[in-house]
């Protein structure tokens, strides 16, 4: 039996996503990846895991056996990886659009003061569990909470939201802005990580039509061409000043939640203090 790592991890991602789409996205591999790498461990194991359908997948009673199988053996896997860094001192703090914003430089510091021998990455990871699920990252910020069940999280705060558009859109000239305002023209979302969803509008004053961007310079891009406008948390607009694009505050929208998060089967060491200083932060 030559049953690869990859294989049993696109399995896992394909089934915590939905879709091998998703999947994929997480994974930053190609669709057409997944399903080969499916393929080739239903051929190694001589069964069909996956009823694959349009929009969804499920599994079939020998898939969901395997599921338990493959979750045991990437478990023992991430210990190991787990084990092999220790010592090492790194925390990698992942984030999809903004890391804390206004609040990133303060963070670093109370962050070398609090953990003077343990390094701080932050690193942006467009998925929605920031890195989460395929390892890459031990901790997230997330504006968004993923459909992931083996994610944990807790809110550490909240920002105001903003209104992004070109700098010689007509409501640039406001000093702030409303929904009903911002839904005279498209609006570009980030429909898997973004902050913004049409249940922002009532149903009689959505945007005539949703552009749909893969990540946040992919949103600038188009804002700045004048095709779309855009809603999205303070923190970007701190954290990505762009020529040609303005923010303006959203006067009747409400807040984005700031969570913190981590894997339910690996949380960081440092979990609560780490917590316990994003909190303060937002406070």
């Amino acid at each position: 039996m030559d049953v690869e790592l990859r294989q049993l991890r696109c399995f896992a991602a394909v089934v915590d996503e939905g879709t091998f789409t998703d999947a994929a996205i997480e994974l930053r591999m190609s669709q057409a990846a997944v399903s080969r790498n499916i393929a080739a461990l239903e051929r190694t194991l001589g069964v069909r895991l996956v009823e694959r359908t349009t929009r969804s997948v499920a599994l079939t009673p020998s898939g969901e056996r395997a599921l338990t199988k493959a979750r045991r053996i990437l478990a023992l896997l991430t210990d190991l990886e787990r084990d092999a860094r220790a010592g090492t001192g790194k925390v990698r703090i992942g984030y999809a659009w903004s890391a804390l914003g206004e609040h990133t430089t303060e963070f670093q510091r109370q962050w070398a003061a609090a953990f003077p021998s343990v390094e701080l990455q932050l690193i942006r990871s467009n998925s929605p569990t920031a890195g989460l699920t395929d390892g890459t990252t031990d901790f997230a910020i997330l504006r968004r909470l993923p459909q992931a069940a083996a994610v944990e999280h807790v809110r550490v705060g909240e920002e105001k939201r903003y209104c992004a558009m070109a700098s010689d859109d007509p409501l640039a000239s406001r000093r702030s802005v409303t929904l009903a305002q911002i839904a005279a023209k498209p609006v570009a979302m980030d429909l898997r990580t973004g902050s913004t969803t049409l249940e922002l509008w009532p149903e009689d004053g959505r945007p005539p039509q949703v552009v749909p961007i893969q990540d946040v310079d992919d949103w600038l891009t188009v804002i700045g061409s004048g095709a779309a406008r855009g809603i999205t948390a303070g923190s970007t607009a701190h954290q990505y000043r762009r020529r040609g694009v303005t923010y303006r505050p959203v006067r009747d929208a409400p807040p984005v939640p700031v969570f913190a998060a981590w894997a339910k089967k690996d949380p960081p060491q440092e979990r609560e203090r780490i917590v316990e200083l994003l909190m303060g932060l937002y406070r």
